[in-house]
């Protein structure tokens, strides 16, 4: 692989602006037909996705949804989150593992509570600053709660990037630069969040990890990894 490609300073500016586009255009209709229907997915109520972004962390989201409807059942506020304890959380959050996942949510709420009144910050950096949550998470509560601008990157997405345009990027996808500017370079101008949610479906649907579809693939026409 050139240096160019390896090097975390490419964008996909340095691709065919006709192939990022054909991208686009290819999975518009693909995910009519196959965009999955969450219970976070139904609301842009922040609280609602905070948690879900929570509890989302390295978990497939099939496993997630039953916890996910009895969290908001039980704590249906930042505030009735912030005074519950630790322990409590833990135990319900306790099929999906991750005791540490309890107790940075449950920090998170209370930094909430004292810092910004009870609302979710809509601030990529006030978020980042909360426990427990990342680069992925911050952009993923601004983009589907606030509805902003902003792309995300996990491995769902990374892998189509890398595979899609031949890019090699670091072992950590999440800490990769090169990847997170492709991720930008690749989102539309408007409706980021649902676009985010494509990337999401196609990388848990059709371009996964083992044994992708290529046949079946809608890309495949132009895709690196195949062709």
């Amino acid at each position: 692989m050139s240096p160019l490609l390896q090097s975390q300073e490419y964008t996909v500016q340095y691709l065919s602006i006709v192939k990022l586009q054909w991208l686009r255009h290819q999975l518009t209709p693909w995910t009519k037909q196959h965009f999955r229907d969450f219970p976070w997915r139904r609301t842009t109520d922040p609280y609602a996705i905070f948690v879900a972004e929570f509890l989302l962390q390295k978990t497939e989201a099939s496993k997630v949804v039953p916890i996910y409807q009895a969290f908001i059942s039980r704590y249906p506020s930042l505030k009735t989150l912030a005074i519950a304890s630790v322990e409590e959380i833990a135990q319900l959050l306790q099929p999906l593992g991750f005791y540490f996942r309890a107790q940075r949510l449950h920090e998170s709420a209370q930094d909430i509570v004292e810092k910004y009144e009870g609302k979710i910050p809509k601030v990529e950096t006030q978020l980042l600053a909360l426990p427990g949550v990342g680069k992925y998470t911050a952009r993923s509560i601004c983009a589907n709660a606030f509805g902003q601008p902003l792309a995300v990157l996990d491995t769902n997405v990374a892998r189509i990037l890398e595979r899609f345009f031949g890019l090699q990027g670091n072992r950590v996808k999440s800490r990769c630069k090169m990847l997170w500017k492709a991720a930008d370079e690749l989102a539309p101008d408007t409706e980021v969040g649902k676009w985010n949610l494509t990337l999401l479906d196609f990388g848990a649907i059709v371009c996964t990890a083992k044994k992708p579809y290529c046949v079946e693939c809608p890309l495949k026409e132009h895709c690196n990894y195949i062709n």
